[in-house]
């Protein structure tokens, strides 16, 4: 008998901590973190699985297809905007390789068990690109089907990644006499900019956001490398984490969509700033603008329309920029920091 899991993907990452420590309370089935390096500390009590390994190693991934009975994925693993703009053909590799890698592990468990596996894909709000910097000040929010004409591997990467999780759960072989429709359950979102209290930044082209908090807290200057009224959707890593349950608890039949949209606050660096020296104000904060960063921070939208997610599964973020100072972000990173 196969062992039923639950996969986690690129575990030890910012999203891995908070979505691992969340599934060991909602969820009783067990659960297996697979990622490069040995599993954090922190989550091993919470998975009853630990594997290290690389999604792009088909033999890793048909050893767990031949010993565990695989009810859902959370595909976490990706290498992230700005790491994959100094080695785009490895972010390929890895960010769309190893997603239809696990979307063959996912067909291939749904054929077996014969019921559907519920694959969840983190996309980005880099799937989107605004041809200029007045096109984005008019645009108000974006929905999903709107300027999708990425500007970084990363985007593209996601966007094509996608349309991979759909053609697997709709289209897979259609030529074939036995459909595959809906064995494959895939369900994505549109991640804004993050902040965690637990993680570290690791590569993302918002994390001036994070960084800036962070380093705040340790008392250490930071010098911001986007301009004050830059500006794209964020969110808390609790509300990320809280959207993506609860886009996976849905009924099916209640999603007219596979991608969708979230969001929560739309505030500029220079709030950031402003917001973060209210808290520490001691903390050096400046400008030393990278141009080429900005540039991709520019193609963003500055904000989103996630209208759909909140009328389908009912979405609605915990936190607004204020809220998510006062409540989350302040304590817990002053707990972490032991100020």
């Amino acid at each position: 008998m196969r062992k039923p899991i639950i996969l986690i993907t690129g575990a030890n990452g910012e999203i891995g901590h908070g979505l691992i420590r969340s599934l060991s309370q909602s969820s009783q089935t067990d659960k297996m973190g697979l990622d490069l390096d040995n599993l954090d500390k922190s989550i091993r009590p919470h998975v009853q699985e630990s594997l290290q390994g690389n999604i792009l190693d088909r033999n890793l991934l048909e050893r767990i297809n031949a010993e565990f009975e695989v009810s859902a994925i959370y595909h976490l693993a990706a290498i992230l905007s700005t790491r994959g703009e100094f080695s785009p053909m490895t972010a390929h590799d890895v960010n769309v390789g190893g997603t239809i890698n696990l979307l063959h592990l996912a067909m291939e468990q749904s054929i077996s068990r014969g019921q559907p596996v519920k694959f969840f894909f983190p996309s980005s709000i880099a799937v989107y690109g605004m041809n200029s910097l007045d096109a984005k000040n008019l645009a108000g929010p974006v929905s999903e089907d709107e300027y999708r004409h990425p500007e970084t591997i990363y985007g593209c990467n996601k966007l094509y990644c996608e349309n991979l999780g759909i053609y697997f759960s709709r289209f897979y072989k259609r030529l074939s006499a036995v459909s595959s429709h809906g064995r494959v359950d895939f369900r994505s979102i549109r991640l804004p900019g993050l902040i965690s209290t637990q993680t570290l930044p690791a590569g993302g082209t918002s994390d001036f956001a994070p960084e800036m908090i962070h380093r705040a807290a340790q008392n250490k200057p930071y010098h911001c490398f986007v301009r004050d009224d830059s500006t794209i959707p964020f969110m808390t890593m609790e509300d990320a984490i809280n959207a993506i349950l609860k886009l996976m608890e849905a009924e099916e039949d209640s999603l007219s969509r596979s991608v969708y949209n979230v969001t929560s606050f739309s505030p500029s660096a220079g709030e950031f700033r402003d917001k973060t020296l209210t808290y520490f104000p001691e903390a050096k904060i400046d400008y030393i603008i990278n141009d080429k960063r900005q540039s991709i921070v520019d193609s963003w939208p500055a904000q989103v329309d996630d209208s759909k997610a909140r009328k389908d599964w009912s979405w609605k973020p915990k936190h607004d920029f204020d809220s998510a100072f006062e409540n989350y972000l302040i304590p817990e990173i002053k707990k972490r920091y032991e100020i």
